[in-house]
């Protein structure tokens, strides 16, 4: 994976905006920060606490104002324990943890304040030129921060992104997929869906590129039931020289950043030999390289340049026969009737080869709305591999909710061997054995009892030629305005992940 410009730097994998009770949500924020630590690096819970243009509380509005103002209440009531919490949380070089907290605006934008440390103050501010000017009066204090902008492609005026407003001074990133869905353009996966609208053209990141900003772009759940990094909701990618406080906070401001939308895909893309996120000088010649180590099968990795493709690569097709190489098996549970909660309890060993990496891949209940209710504990998943082949793990389902929204919890196992090496193991009491020969064929399912009981299935075993691509491109362009390029990948899974662009000129 080392391209030039990343030579000293390690890919971690984050989300930096979701939610739990303090606030309106569900669950604990000690339960987000204990569920982070499963499948992130590093995690920022973010309460909501202000709305300084919230709408009149008409009859239409009335309980959305009123669950939004009981939630900025709960928040200044808790907000001394959450700092508490946030900082017992970090634990340099194996999790990290920000304080931040969230700030709506319809006329601007909602956008989310983060602080290098575990403190900071939830600030008052009736636009977002105040609330600048408040951070620069704590950054003169030696204090860092951030304003991130959110679910940036609903209208402007409508809790979107409002591209005149927009300045890099504490914004060196934006939210560009979350649990709304995706801002890459009106065209890009994931549509918004939410109830406060679709998205628009002129509130994705590439207007707003294509107006001249610099800025990179992340992905976050924006999970409401404290499961940090919720599986297929949105995370990030960062490049960075170690796992800190200092280093994470650096990339993050470099715009060494990447917006995923769960698997953890490594994307690493240079451009005359600097990484994501620089900004070079004027030059008409650009080589350009890129690595991917995806988390599924590669469909596609594409390379634009000011918003279009100029370059589309596919890995080569692989044989059915897994090769010497490792190769990924997904294995997802659940299904079942959707009322059904069912309880999971897995034991796995690899026989005849080597298990190299577990992936958790768990997702939280998949509820917003403050006032539903849901379970009494919402840390309910936990996984353990000995090193020696094995892996455990628990963890919670229900049947998915609708035919086009997953509700499975899942791991995806990183295994080294030949045809005849099996997975060998329990599934909630029941033996079961797979030979990844036979995975190499396709997926194996089974079922905990007879017709709509809970499933679980061993997804196809991909190989290291279908999840990695190296690919290099040299492109000449004599424009006299500022160009971008970024590369975004596509995966046979639906699984997403974008970089941020490199400026020249």
């Amino acid at each position: 994976m080392i391209l030039p410009g990343y030579e000293n730097q390690n890919v971690y994998y984050g989300d930096l905006h979701s939610h739990c009770a303090v606030g309106y949500g569900h669950g604990s924020a000690e339960e987000a920060y204990e569920n982070a630590r499963l499948q992130l690096d590093f995690a920022s819970v973010t309460p909501h606490a202000r709305w300084p243009d919230i709408p009149a509380p008409d009859e239409r509005l009335r309980e959305v104002v009123a669950y939004h103002e009981r939630g900025f209440d709960r928040t200044a009531e808790l907000w001394s324990h959450f700092q508490d919490v946030t900082e017992a949380a970090n634990e340099e070089g194996r999790f990290v943890t920000f304080l931040g907290w969230e700030w709506h605006c319809l006329a601007q934008g909602d956008h989310n304040i983060y602080f290098k440390g575990g403190r900071g103050e939830r600030l008052q501010a009736a636009n977002l030129e105040e609330l600048r000017q408040q951070l620069r009066r704590l950054q003169a204090q030696g204090q860092e921060c951030f304003v991130i902008p959110h679910h940036i492609g609903y209208l402007a005026g409508y809790r979107g992104i409002n591209w005149a407003d927009f300045t890099p001074e504490f914004s060196p990133v934006v939210e560009m997929m979350s649990m709304h869905g995706c801002a890459e353009s009106d065209e890009a996966p994931y549509p918004y869906l939410h109830t406060m609208g679709p998205r628009d053209h002129r509130s994705t990141a590439q207007y707003g590129w294509g107006l001249g900003h610099i800025c990179g772009i992340i992905g976050s759940t924006d999970h409401h039931s404290a499961h940090p990094g919720s599986y297929g909701h949105g995370r990030l990618a960062v490049w960075a020289e170690g796992l800190s406080r200092a280093a994470i906070w650096r990339a993050i401001a470099e715009r060494r950043t990447c917006a995923l939308t769960g698997d953890r895909i490594a994307l690493a893309f240079a451009l005359n030999g600097q990484p994501l996120g620089s900004r070079l000088p004027a030059t008409p010649e650009r080589e350009v390289e890129v690595a991917v180590e995806g988390g599924g099968a590669i469909d596609r990795v594409e390379l634009l340049h000011n918003n279009r493709v100029i370059e589309r690569w596919q890995p080569a097709a692989a044989g059915q026969d897994p090769p010497a190489g490792p190769v990924l098996v997904h294995l997802e549970l659940g299904w079942g009737l959707p009322w059904l909660q069912v309880e999971w309890e897995v034991a796995l060993s690899v026989v005849g080869g080597r298990l190299l990496a577990v992936e958790p891949r768990f997702r939280g209940p998949e509820v917003v709305d403050p006032n539903t209710a849901t379970e009494a504990s919402h840390a309910f998943s936990r996984w353990h591999s000995s090193g020696e082949g094995e892996v455990t793990f628990r963890t919670r389902t229900r049947g998915n909710p609708t035919t086009t929204t997953a509700a499975t919890q899942g791991v995806c196992l990183k295994v080294a061997g030949e045809a005849d090496t099996r997975l060998r193991g329990q599934i909630n009491g029941q033996a079961v054995e797979v030979r990844l020969g036979e995975l190499a064929q396709g997926p194996h399912a089974g079922y905990l009892g007879g017709f709509l009981s809970p499933a679980y299935c061993f997804q196809r075993a991909v190989p290291a030629a279908e999840y990695t691509l190296r690919a290099a491109a040299r492109h000449r362009s004599e424009t006299r305005t500022r160009d971008w390029y970024y590369v975004r990948v596509g995966q046979k899974n639906g699984q997403w992940a974008w970089s941020s662009p490199i400026w020249v000129g």
